[in-house]
């Protein structure tokens, strides 16, 4: 693969450059608002001039840009320190699932504020009885007339407090095996009978959430698939949700630990002297070389048109990991003051101690680590397939323990 820039690309990245440099918003434009305020800002203002969801057809808001183009758009931006983002799920994974699914009405009324930021959307897949099997959801839904009513509990969702819409799966049969009795839907968070309670983290922040359904309605055209299709559903959510979080759901970077073991000391001589480090680092440095040419090959399914296959699971395996290994490195490196998170004190703004304790979510939120070895296992290396005593067995007779 040639990686510099044809004429075409070349002249696409400068066009990108320019506006950015023109347009990315002064900490005076940015000062009071928060990061909701700041994101919707940036995105609104990349929607006006035709640079947010860049590979989404014209009709829903894009420009209908190539992926190599949307690999570049990135890349120039990533260049520039810019708001965080809130609408990860909803333009990387509802979306897709949207244009996959969805009424062409659903998808003009929906996609063109999504990809303006007007609205966030969230995933209410995870529940408490669970775990990592999503098939084994408990969150029923039952038909009346043109709507279903909604009964239980979702959690881990992120965002669902400041979200407009959700995409949800929902047990509409639990007479049937597990995988074939689910129906997926939109819905909207605001819709009576919702309670959302935010789960305080370790990390201090609190953007997961438990969310509890009481006769919430939901009308029927708001379904995407067939009634029973919502496993084959899910599936195109999740391929793109593990494509979206990729290696490893952010935090510090290798470069940042690099910099740093040539910062700090070991008896008297710069960390990145020592053999043990420097080891650590070249293995970190291979993995992500490794998860950049990888990810290559998810840039060409989706360039030809194809949903993103079981190889995005090598991303988020080895990424998360990868990231949580790094951070903790990063605070040996420190020594006692790997211990001050404080940032108004800590190295970095305490960056490497808030990635410390925010990556175990990463090896969990997605699927967890070892559904991602399940998935290569299974899909990849043609393994045979791990043993699952409710196999063809109807889910209301599925044994729960109680």
């Amino acid at each position: 693969m040639d990686f510099n820039d044809t004429a075409e690309e070349a002249a696409f990245r400068a066009e990108a450059k320019a506006w950015l440099e023109a347009n990315v918003p002064t900490r005076e434009e940015l000062a009071g608002l928060d990061d909701i305020e700041a994101a919707k800002l940036w995105q609104k203002r990349k929607y006006d001039a035709g640079w947010a969801c860049i590979r989404w057809p014209e009709e829903y808001g894009g420009r209908g840009a190539s992926a190599i183009e949307q690999v570049i758009w990135n890349q120039e931006e990533g260049q520039f320190a810019v708001p965080g983002s809130v609408f990860g799920i909803g333009q990387g994974m509802a979306a897709p699932t949207l244009m996959a699914w969805a009424s062409e009405e659903h998808k003009r009324e929906h996609l063109p504020p999504l990809a303006s930021g007007e609205h966030i959307w969230c995933q209410l897949f995870s529940e408490p009885a669970g775990g990592s099997d999503l098939a084994a959801l408990r969150t029923r839904a039952e038909r009346d007339g043109d709507e279903w009513v909604i009964n239980g509990q979702k959690i881990w969702t992120s965002g669902a407090h400041y979200s407009d819409y959700g995409i949800i799966v929902l047990r509409t049969d639990p007479n049937v095996p597990k995988h074939k009795g689910l129906s997926y839907f939109f819905l909207d968070m605001k819709s009576p009978g919702i309670e959302i309670r935010p789960i305080k983290q370790i990390s201090g922040g609190a953007n997961f959430n438990e969310v509890y359904f009481t006769d919430v309605r939901v009308p029927d055209d708001q379904r995407l698939g067939a009634v029973g299709q919502g496993w084959q559903v899910a599936i195109t959510t999740l391929m793109n949700e593990r494509a979206a979080i990729g290696g490893g759901g952010g935090g510090v970077g290798f470069k940042q630990v690099f910099d740093l073991a040539r910062k700090v000391e070991i008896d008297g001589e710069p960390a990145i002297r020592d053999k043990s480090v420097r080891a650590k680092l070249a293995t970190w440095y291979a993995q992500e070389a490794g998860l950049r040419f990888t990810g290559y090959r998810s840039m060409t399914a989706l360039s030809r048109g194809a949903t993103p296959g079981p190889e995005n699971s090598i991303g988020k395996l080895v990424g998360a990991s990868k990231t949580q290994d790094m951070a903790s490195f990063a605070m040996d490196l420190l020594e006692l003051s790997g211990a001050v998170s404080d940032p108004a004190h800590a190295e970095a703004h305490g960056a490497y101690q808030a990635t410390f304790m925010g990556s175990p979510g990463g090896r969990i939120a997605g699927g967890s680590d070892e559904i991602m070895l399940n998935i290569l296992s299974e899909r990849v290396l043609g393994m045979p397939q791990d043993v699952r005593v409710d196999k063809g067995i109807p889910f209301n007779e599925v044994p729960t323990g109680r």
